[in-house]
């Protein structure tokens, strides 16, 4: 994780130049400031549990000051190094309730979606830190832009929704191996209409023409594999979806009044 708070441990309000050695004394005798160097300096070393409870110690005795608010942050970001992310994710989501327009607010948002993330199961798994990971990190590309944390935002959010494109997939495939057919093109029909810029989409539109030809609704395969060779042509799921229609005499061919012909209108690939 790019983080400038890595750059205030060598920077900003750390100790001076020729070394401060950490001081051993009760955090209620301790100032904000103390507190906030010896943890900058136990971050520095690797050892976040400890800083963790002095910045905790610091939000605890001076919970107004500036130092108290920024150590609110760093009590998430030092959770979330440790691994421990839930406590990351509790941390940061009530800095970002107290302080929602705070310089850090981006940061502490970059801390949450991480930490949902860093969560994200197996595909074949309930897929709900993705769905968290992925409106967090819209978030950040929604309310700061042109934050340092953006671009990354914006790269977990193709991740994300490739994530979850996959898990319709399977679930599609899933229902399709059964003959299930109205029920995977439920699910093939979501990765189509919301995950168009995923990885998926090809094989989706190939598992429409699929199921919709297993149907008998000749009308809709054709159209699924004539968006698909006009969006895809080199694609092998396109070679699939045509000699699957030749089977039956029929060819890929477009019908603008269908669902699949709408939903692609003004596509574009990447």
């Amino acid at each position: 994780m790019a983080i400038r708070y890595l750059i205030i441990i060598a920077t900003a309000l750390v100790l001076s130049a020729c070394g401060t050695r950490i001081v051993d004394v009760d955090f209620e005798e301790a100032p904000a400031d103390q507190l906030w160097n010896e943890a900058l300096v136990l971050m520095d070393s690797g050892d976040y549990k400890t800083a963790g409870a002095k910045f905790m110690e610091i939000d605890r005795l001076h919970p107004h000051t500036e130092y108290g608010r920024k150590a609110q942050v760093m009590m998430a970001f030092a959770s979330y190094s440790r691994g421990n992310y839930d406590s990351a994710i509790q941390s940061g989501r009530r800095f970002l309730t107290l302080y929602p327009n705070h310089d850090d607010a981006a940061y502490a948002q970059y801390i949450v979606a991480n930490s949902y993330y860093k969560q994200i199961p197996d595909v074949t798994r309930d897929q709900q830190q993705t769905n968290r990971a992925l409106a967090a990190y819209e978030r950040i590309v929604e309310k700061w832009p042109d934050s340092e944390y953006a671009n990354d935002a914006r790269n977990k959010v193709q991740a994300t929704q490739d994530q979850l494109a996959g898990k319709e997939m399977e679930i599609g495939r899933y229902y399709l191996e059964r003959d299930e057919n109205l029920a995977a093109v439920s699910r093939f029909r979501v990765v189509v209409e919301d995950y168009q810029r995923t990885r998926h989409v090809e094989e989706a539109l190939f598992r429409l023409t699929e199921s919709y030809y297993a149907l008998g609704l000749t009308d809709e395969a054709q159209t699924a594999a004539a968006v698909l060779g006009h969006n895809f042509p080199d694609s092998r799921w396109y070679g699939d979806a045509y000699a699957l229609l030749q089977t039956g005499g029929f060819e890929p061919n477009e019908n603008r009044a269908s669902w699949i012909s709408r939903t692609f209108k003004g596509f574009r690939l990447l």
